[in-house]
């Protein structure tokens, strides 16, 4: 054999020239979950839009129209509004066949007592595409979900709030250090409360105050002939005016327009008795049948990633549980994010919106407020 041709040989048979192809080959594929996350995007785009039910915040809904649909090219219809009278309505149409909206983003207790017992719910982590959203150490406290099985509904956010804002035109923030200062007389009818006997964190102060207090305080606060609704806007307003002196169970977003508008409202520091841990409005559920399966894919995971994380903590003025978002500013505002201030275990012992902690406090609260306030 020619020298020359047992060199070819020995070029094609090496080790080196066999592996050529595979790495060039190699070389231009994208790893799976990058084609798979293509592909979502993709078919998303097909599907034109994504409809997401949002808490009652223009600011929010403002944040969000901007950034998803400019980054990603999907439209996104917010329906924004009180998460118990939008559960409501989701569950009111599952029921008569009709699935419009694909996520609903609010309070646990809506989730948990609204849309879980109806079998409305699909599993999470499927939805899950991103490595910054897959990895639990991206998170504080890794992923945790409220609902018992782990799977439906998962807090994004873990923060303790200010729930109560006070006029300082009426009160004074050390007049009220302990939540036995507000059965003094001088606060008869002027007190608002965020109405208990529907989910929100009217609820979640009330169910607290029953574990920290009792149930002969709550009788009593009652007594304070409390200025009660279930309109968040009109008692921000009315505390904002001036006709009632303190506010409890809303939170900083309800009172952003008034003062954006220049209106005195603060919220109290934290009474001796302490306050609970909140997921706030941060948590996530993926609707079953939801007509824009790919479209949510991409909202979800764009929600938990980091700028989704940011504009809506920002927009909220709620603290993420995301390790790369920055949330020490929130102290400004009366709220202390869990992971800058709570250990992973004084956050399970403090929190109240898990399934366990609704149907052991919450549940026999909303039944005592029913009692006292029907």
């Amino acid at each position: 054999m020619h020298p020359l041709q047992i060199k070819i040989l020995r070029l094609l048979f090496s080790p080196l020239f066999l592996l050529t192809p595979v790495l060039a080959m190699a070389q231009g594929a994208k790893p799976p979950a990058q084609t798979e996350w293509n592909r979502t995007l993709e078919l998303g785009k097909r599907e034109g839009k994504v409809v997401v039910s949002i808490p009652a915040s223009a600011e929010l809904r403002v944040a969000i129209e901007k950034q998803f649909e400019a980054r990603f090219g999907i439209g996104v219809e917010l329906v924004a509004g009180r998460a118990s009278n939008t559960v409501r309505k989701i569950v009111d149409e599952a029921g008569a066949g009709i699935h419009y909206a694909d996520l609903h983003i609010g309070g646990s207790e809506s989730i948990i007592t609204g849309l879980l017992p109806e079998g409305l719910l699909e599993p999470i982590d499927g939805f899950m595409l991103l490595a910054e959203v897959k990895d639990p150490k991206q998170w504080w406290g890794g992923h945790i979900y409220v609902d018992s099985a782990k799977k439906f509904a998962y807090a994004s956010l873990g923060y303790q709030s200010e729930s109560l804002w006070y006029n300082p035109q009426l009160m004074k923030p050390e007049e009220v250090r302990s939540f036995d200062d507000l059965l003094n007389d001088k606060w008869k009818a002027k007190i608002g409360l965020l109405d208990p006997r529907t989910p929100g964190s009217g609820a979640s102060m009330w169910s607290y105050l029953r574990e920290v207090k009792g149930e002969e305080y709550l009788k009593r606060l009652v007594d304070q002939k409390l200025f009660i609704n279930r309109d968040q806007r009109v008692l921000a307003e009315n505390l904002a005016k001036g006709k009632i002196a303190v506010v409890i169970g809303l939170t900083y977003y309800s009172y952003a327009p008034f003062i954006k508008a220049g209106l005195s409202v603060h919220p109290l520091p934290a009474p001796k008795e302490g306050l609970y841990v909140s997921g706030g409005s941060g948590h996530l559920a993926v609707l079953k049948n939801l007509p824009h399966p790919n479209a949510a894919k991409i909202f979800a995971n764009w929600f938990l990633s980091k700028e989704g994380q940011q504009i809506y903590g920002k927009a909220l003025v709620q603290g993420t549980r995301r390790l790369d978002v920055e949330t020490r500013w929130l102290k400004e505002k009366g709220v202390i994010a869990a992971k800058d201030a709570l250990t992973i275990e004084q956050y399970y012992k403090r929190e109240n919106q898990s399934e366990e902690k609704i149907n052991r406090m919450r549940e026999p609260a909303a039944a005592l407020a029913r009692k006292l306030l029907d």
